[in-house]
Parts: structure tokens; C-alpha cells; sequence
């Protein structure tokens, strides 16, 4: 994460969600490159998905954030959203969805998940954060930003132990969710 401050034309001196886009662009490139290693559609980029992700954030008129980490979680569950999204149009059977579309991509990112993999997934997620909103945070800290325990034990002023018991709960539960759906 930056170390300088961004100005941005937020609330009460928290930048907008445009400057901070704007500010941390590589960043979000790295954060959409890994989203898709994870499993996103062979089509669809990093460059195109960070792109989506920042039309779909800049509609939303007024949001601001209070630092980076929780800017960057949320990107993180916008770009989430997207390809699951992209999965579920491709894979739909009415309405053509056995044709795919494919264009030239710039990366080389091989690895594919199943549609509905990513889908169960995305469902438990959201159920979780339905149930316990910060352990659902945790996981789209860790595993979607990439941050790490210490980072996120700062941001949320605990120690970096309860963070990974924390994270370890998550896990037991989206597993079992993930095991009920199969």
C-alpha cells in the first residue's frame, strides 16, 4: 500500500473513490491480474476487468472510503461480482450461452475455474457476509487484496493471532457451505 496521502474531493478529507482509482491504478492492475488467476473467464483480461470495475465504482456517486485497505477491498468485491458475472453469462444455456465470444488477450493467464465453482464460492461468500460481516471482510482482505495478517490486524486494531483465528473460522465455514452446495 501508499504511504503518501491522496487528495481527492471526499467528505471530511477521505479521498473519493476517483482518486483513490487514479492513485492506486497499478495496484488494482495486480489486484485484477490475481482475481483472474483465481478463476475468471479466458476472455476476459485484467486490463478490461479493472476497467469494468472502475465504471461500475465511478456510478456510484458520493462513495468514500476512510483509507486504502478498505478501498481496495471493496475494488476487490466489485471485480468479484464482475467475474462472476462474466461466468454466469457465458455458461448460460438459454439465450445462447453455450457460444462463447472470445478476443485476443495481452496476458498470459492459463488457469480457469469451473463456472459453477465460482459460483458457490460467490454464494457463500455473500452468505457469510450476511452472517458475520468482518469475517467476510477478512477473507476479501486477505485472499482477494492479497494483504497480509499484520495489515490487516492494523487496520482493524487487533493483534495479527485473533485476525488468523479469525480467518481460520471463515475458512471452516465457507468450506462447509461450499461442501453443503456440492
Amino acid at each position: 500500500m501508499r504511504s503518501d496521502p491522496i487528495d481527492g474531493s471526499g467528505t471530511g478529507g477521505q479521498p473519493d473513490a476517483e482518486a483513490l482509482f487514479g492513485a492506486l491504478y497499478s495496484e488494482l492492475h495486480r489486484l485484477a491480474r490475481r482475481q483472474l488467476a483465481r478463476g475468471g473467464g479466458r476472455d476476459l483480461g485484467a486490463t478490461t476487468l479493472l476497467h469494468e470495475a472502475y465504471l461500475d465504482m465511478s456510478s456510484r456517486h458520493g462513495a468514500v472510503f476512510p483509507d486504502e485497505a478498505r478501498f481496495m477491498a471493496y475494488a476487490a468485491r466489485v471485480m468479484r461480482g464482475l467475474i462472476i458475472d462474466h461466468a454466469r453469462a457465458l455458461h448460460a444455456s438459454k439465450r445462447g450461452g453455450e457460444f462463447e465470444l472470445t478476443s485476443l488477450r495481452t496476458d498470459d493467464i492459463d488457469l480457469q475455474a469451473d463456472p459453477h465453482e465460482l459460483t458457490a464460492i460467490s454464494d457463500a461468500l455473500d452468505e457469510l457476509a450476511t452472517v458475520d460481516p468482518p469475517l467476510a471482510e477478512i477473507v476479501d482482505l486477505k485472499f482477494f487484496c492479497g494483504l497480509s495478517f499484520a495489515e490487516i490486524a492494523a487496520m482493524h486494531g487487533a493483534s495479527e493471532r485473533t485476525i488468523q483465528r479469525k480467518w481460520e473460522k471463515a475458512r471452516i465455514y465457507l468450506h462447509a457451505r461450499i461442501r453443503g452446495q456440492a
